[in-house]
């Protein structure tokens, strides 16, 4: 069963006619995580923004656990949990009057909402600091507080936006295993939007990336990988060091990329071929200060598909 259909989706914003969301199609199962990779600009916020019934779209249909988005904003939000990009938590008050509200908006009685708040605290890990005021949390305990939130009422869909924007790298994975928990605990739909690679490696089984607006390639990202080769390897050079087109023929060299002062040469055993490819640099005058070889990662699938690297 599909937890969300999207078809045909536009935001066009008037005035100057920008389309933010230009005409993306994909569907998420029930039970799986599935994110929208891309830059900053690329169009994930405001696709999530249209999903949520937070932003009217332009044109297109989209629906989130069978209920249209545009039609049924309603049943929509009933169904649905939410964590923004900026911390949305009321400062003044502790943890646990925080996770009391909102599930006092979805009318969650007494006890049933005193044994829901237990549960999520210990879900991320924040019983000890329950009674506590979140303006003493640190960044990632808000971020966790803000996953249990957004879990308190059984949502069917998670939409979780850029969820681990500005935090360090160890906070970062452990809120990766929060989420992976709540996904497998309760097999809700996760839709998170993100421009870590890693993060969409760890946690997802499917990516749309997403560039300028639409979606330019969706699916596994074994599938993704597949389509730059076997191994890769990136030879970085000193600035000056043009005669870079001598790595194109080579017989070995099934694909060639530069950028800036990188070249990535795809083949097959690349181990084998790095003395072959060192004494070409050697013959042509080109000055190698590192040599990497790697398998294809999610950032040289968008390198593949858009010509530059995510970050840019």
């Amino acid at each position: 069963m599909e937890a969300i259909e999207v078809k045909d989706l536009v935001k066009r914003y008037r005035g100057n006619g920008f389309a933010a969301v230009d005409h993306i199609s994909f569907n998420v199962e029930s039970g799986e995580i599935f994110a929208l990779l891309g830059p900053n600009g690329a169009g994930k916020t405001t696709t999530i923004k249209m999903l949520t019934t937070l932003l009217k779209s332009t044109s297109g249909t989209a629906k989130v656990a069978g209920f249209d988005v545009g039609k049924d904003k309603d049943s929509v939000r009933k169904s649905i949990g939410i964590v923004f990009q900026e911390p949305s938590l009321d400062w003044r008050l502790t943890g646990r009057e925080n996770l009391d509200f909102h599930a006092r908006i979805y009318g969650i009685g007494r006890k049933a909402r005193e044994d829901r708040i237990e549960e999520v605290l210990k879900l991320v890990e924040l019983e000890d600091k329950a009674d506590v005021a979140v303006d003493k949390y640190s960044g990632g305990m808000k971020r966790r507080l803000e996953l249990a939130r957004c879990f308190i009422h059984y949502p069917k869909v998670l939409f979780l936006d850029e969820p681990t924007l500005g935090l360090d790298t160890h906070t970062r994975r452990r809120i990766w295993d929060y989420i992976r928990e709540m996904n497998a605990s309760e097999g809700v739909t996760i839709v998170l939007t993100t421009h870590h690679m890693e993060e969409a490696d760890y946690l997802c089984a499917r990516v749309g990336i997403m560039d300028r607006g639409k979606i330019i390639a969706l699916d596994t990202l074994k599938n993704l990988k597949d389509l730059i080769g076997s191994d890769l390897v990136s030879l970085e050079m000193n600035t000056g060091s043009y005669n870079v087109e001598v790595f194109k023929k080579l017989d070995f060299v099934n694909d060639f990329r530069k950028y800036d002062d990188f070249v990535t040469l795809k083949m097959e055993r690349g181990d084998l071929r790095i003395p072959a490819i060192m004494e070409v640099a050697k013959l042509a005058g080109i000055e190698i200060k590192s040599v990497n070889l790697r398998k294809p990662s999610l950032e040289d699938v968008f390198l593949h598909f858009t010509g530059r690297r995510i970050r840019d």
